[in-house]
C-alpha cells in the first residue's frame, strides 16, 4: 500500500477546513466556481475573535434555537452548531449550498433555508430564540427592523457597518441618533461591543464594522402612532421638530400647544428627544401617517 509522503499535504477537506484561513476562503470558491457577490453584501468573516463575539453578543447557549441570516460559508454557524440546540440560517444566494453542505458536514442540528431575509416568515421562530449573525451590508438595517418587529426573538447579536451600530447604540443630542436609535430603544437595549477592522473580512470592505449586542424586551409592542411621529421628527434633520411636524400635516397652533404641553419649546429638534417625550408628545397629537419605515 502507498503511503503519502512527510512532505505531502493531506487532502483538502471542507468539512473541517478552518474556515477562518484566507486560503482556504480562496480554495472553496475556487473548487466551487464562486466569488463574493457585491449584489448580495457579501463580506466572508475570517476573524476567529470576531466569530466568538458574536455568538457571546447573542448570549447562546445549549438548549437555544438560534438564527441566523447570511450564513457565507458558515464560519458562524459551525460556532452556533457547536453551542446551540438549533441552527435555522437564512440564504438568498443559492450558488452557496453546496459550499455549506460541504462546510457543515455533518451538523444535524443546522438547517438552510434558501429565502430573502426581508420576506422570510419570522412567524417559525421560536419565541425567545436568539439571534446571531454577519448581516449583509446591502439590506443590515432592514433586516435588523423586521428582527426587532418579529417579537420572537430575546436576544441578538449582529455584525455590521459601525455606521449604522453607533446608530443603535446612540442616545439624544448626539449625531448618530435618529428613528433607528428610537426604534432598537423601543424594542430592547443596545451595546457596541467591539469595533471591527476590513482585513476580518474577505474581501475587505471600505468600511469598518462593529459587533453590537441588543437584549430585547418581552412585554415590547408596535407603537405606531410614536414612531409615525418620530419618521416625521427625523424627515428633516435641520428643520426643527414643529417645522417637520407643520409638513406632516400637523396644525401648527396644533402642534406648538403639544410641544409646550410636554414642556418643550419651538425650535427643539428631533434629534433632542428621548422615547418617553416622543410618546407622550404622540399622545397629544392627532395621528399621523402611520406607512412603515427607517428614515435616520
Amino acid at each position: 500500500m502507498k503511503q503519502a509522503g512527510a512532505d505531502e499535504e493531506p487532502a483538502f477537506d471542507p468539512s473541517t477546513a478552518p474556515l477562518t484561513s484566507p486560503r482556504v476562503v480562496a480554495e472553496l470558491l475556487e473548487r466551487f466556481g464562486l466569488r463574493a457577490e457585491k449584489g448580495f453584501g457579501q463580506h466572508f468573516l475570517i476573524a476567529p475573535s470576531v466569530v466568538e463575539s458574536v455568538v457571546e453578543a447573542a448570549g447562546v447557549r445549549p438548549d437555544d434555537e438560534v438564527w441566523e441570516v447570511g450564513p457565507g460559508l458558515g464560519v458562524l454557524t459551525r460556532a452556533l452548531s457547536a453551542r446551540a440546540r438549533e441552527v435555522v440560517s437564512v440564504e438568498l444566494d443559492a450558488r452557496l449550498l453546496p459550499i455549506l453542505h460541504a462546510t457543515l458536514g455533518g451538523a444535524r442540528n443546522v438547517t438552510i433555508v434558501v429565502a430573502d431575509a426581508l420576506t422570510v416568515d419570522l412567524g417559525r421562530v421560536t419565541p425567545g430564540s436568539r439571534f446571531a449573525a454577519n448581516l449583509p451590508y446591502n439590506v443590515g438595517t432592514a433586516v435588523l427592523a423586521r428582527l426587532l418587529a418579529a417579537g420572537r426573538f430575546s436576544r441578538l447579536g449582529v455584525l455590521l457597518q459601525r455606521e449604522v451600530a453607533e446608530r443603535l447604540v446612540a442616545t439624544p443630542g448626539s449625531r448618530a441618533y435618529g428613528s433607528l436609535s428610537l426604534l432598537v430603544a423601543h424594542h430592547g437595549r443596545a451595546r457596541l461591543v467591539r469595533p471591527v477592522a476590513p482585513g476580518a473580512f474577505v474581501p475587505p470592505p471600505a468600511v469598518t464594522s462593529a459587533v453590537v449586542s441588543i437584549e430585547l424586551y418581552p412585554e415590547a409592542v408596535p407603537d405606531p402612532r410614536t414612531f409615525a411621529l418620530v419618521r416625521a421628527g427625523f424627515r428633516h434633520r435641520r428643520k426643527t421638530l414643529l417645522a417637520n411636524l407643520r409638513l406632516a400635516g400637523i396644525d401648527a397652533d396644533a402642534a406648538r400647544s403639544a410641544l409646550a404641553d410636554v414642556g418643550l419649546e419651538a425650535r427643539i429638534r428631533a434629534e433632542a428627544l428621548d422615547l418617553p417625550t416622543f410618546r407622550a408628545l404622540a399622545a397629544r397629537l392627532p395621528a399621523l401617517d402611520v406607512r412603515e419605515g427607517v428614515h435616520s
